[in-house]
């Protein structure tokens, strides 16, 4: 798992560094991984165009701009704070020859030193216009600016980094904006942190905790999934969730519902009764993708939620919890429960979500005590402990109708094989995000071709054999 620290404590573990080291060393170890990053993305251009702002981050530009002089690029600056440009680094770039000018001309690439790490909101006008006549990719140093650091918010003119160098460790923003290409430079900053305050799932995490059946498994052994979704006027709803339960394990699935034929029909190896307290026992529940919300949906949500097992609660089931809490009563305390809002549904359930995304998946899941999974292209899971994971999709291929409900389905079979709810809903939604890219393949899809993926995902996530 890939941790991100929120930039306050990155901010304490440079000063301790800083107290042990020569003067100015950090900065330059930085630029120097700027400058060797560049060069690389250059890719033979002999161009490079430098956007300074105030402070260390204008300090870590003009750094980088001397190592490039130093191997022939041509490189100039605009200054966009002259009294308060770094002076060290200033006067380090002028000796390398480099030149200081109004505006950028013709460049190769340019080498954002604004605000990074330190700024908040978006670029001041004059910023935004030197970004906005830019031609060449940009290189964001430590974060691009404009992009709030650690929620990722941009709200006005903001830089779009084609590559960010960021030194130490990973910020927040590198999972929760788009960054561009993430490098990270190390400037021995490990040492001085400690646990992450947010991760991010690698897909050797997935492959590793995604469950297959062993030599001594049933399909009783690796979990049944309960689906209480779908109704006469949504039946591909439940469709699209039990095949992903389906799809997701080896265990089994029973589907109850109105629409138990329609399930039947696409998925003859899915037990499916109409009426839930016909269903028989599961390891676990999904509730919700196209229930409704009358008093029978009610009704099927209470007897969910009593059941003592692990629940998925998504779509109508929220809606439901929102407009009714005394549905709350039916739950156990300690039973797991994932919540699967979008924003407008968390809007409904915990009041508006904000600039910070993982503020308020913390917020909601200590308020109803489970894990809370807020849609978006950058998903946030929180955990009632405080824990918290990020994924962010390479791509908007997964919005689309249905797509949530193949989520949810996923989900309720990985709690049904036993991973922790957290686990089990971050790899819900890696495999969910690369089912999304391996089915569309450059070009819109449904979210039945996302179900039809799922198995090329979990195989793609899946360590190889060993012989």
């Amino acid at each position: 798992m890939r941790g991100l620290w929120t930039t306050a404590r990155v901010r304490t573990a440079e000063d301790r560094v800083m107290a042990r080291v020569p003067a100015g060393s950090l900065m330059r170890r930085a630029a120097f991984g700027v400058a060797t990053v560049a060069l690389e993305v250059l890719n033979g251009g002999r161009r490079v165009g430098l956007l300074v702002g105030a402070g260390n981050n204008g300090g870590d530009a003009l750094w980088a701009g001397y190592y490039l002089r130093r191997r022939g690029i041509a490189v100039s600056a605009v200054l966009l704070d002259p009294p308060r440009a770094h002076a060290e680094g200033l006067a380090a770039f002028r000796r390398a020859g480099g030149r200081i000018v109004d505006r950028l001309g013709e460049v190769d690439l340019a080498i954002d030193g604004i605000v990074g790490l330190s700024g908040r909101g978006p670029l001041r006008p004059d910023a935004a216009e030197h970004v906005a006549h830019l031609n060449a990719p940009i290189l964001a140093v430590d974060s691009p600016s404009g992009v709030d650091p650690d929620t990722g918010a941009v709200n006005g003119p903001a830089v779009q980094a084609a590559v960010t160098v960021t030194f130490g460790c990973l910020k927040p923003v590198h999972a929760l904006a788009d960054c561009g290409d993430v490098r990270l430079v190390d400037i021995g900053l490990t040492p001085e942190l400690a646990g992450p305050d947010l991760g991010e799932l690698e897909v050797s995490d997935v492959g590793t905790a995604w469950p297959v059946p062993g030599p001594t498994d049933d399909k009783y052994t690796q979990g049944v999934t309960g689906v209480a979704a779908g109704s006469a006027t949504y039946p591909g709803a439940a469709v699209l969730t039990t095949g992903a339960a389906l799809l997701a394990t080896s265990g089994m699935v029973r589907y109850a519902g109105a629409a138990a034929e329609d399930v039947r029909a696409r998925w003859p190896e899915a037990i499916c009764t109409g009426s839930i307290t016909d269903a028989g026992r599961v390891q676990a529940w999904v509730a919700g993708p196209g229930l409704g919300t009358g008093l029978g949906a009610e009704d099927v949500l209470r007897t969910v939620l009593d059941a003592g097992v692990p629940v998925c609660a998504d779509a109508d089931a929220i809606t439901m919890l929102a407009n009714n809490p005394d549905l709350w009563d039916a739950r156990d305390p300690d039973t797991p429960l994932v919540l699967t809002p979008h924003d407008r549904e968390y809007e409904r359930l915990a009041g508006e979500v904000g600039d910070d995304r993982v503020a308020a998946a913390r917020r909601a899941a200590e308020k109803f005590n489970a894990v809370v999974l807020l849609k978006g292209h950058a998903t946030v899971i929180a955990a009632p402990d405080g824990r918290v994971l990020v994924n962010r999709a390479r791509t908007s291929w997964a919005a689309t109708a249905g797509s949530g409900d193949v989520l949810s389905g996923l989900i309720g079979a990985l709690l049904a094989a036993g991973l922790d709810p957290l686990l089990a809903a971050g790899s819900a939604a890696k495999v969910h995000v690369l089912a999304a890219e391996l089915a569309a393949d450059g070009a819109p899809i449904p979210a039945t071709s996302l179900l039809t993926a799922v198995p090329d995902a979990i195989r793609a996530v899946r360590p190889l054999p060993t012989r």
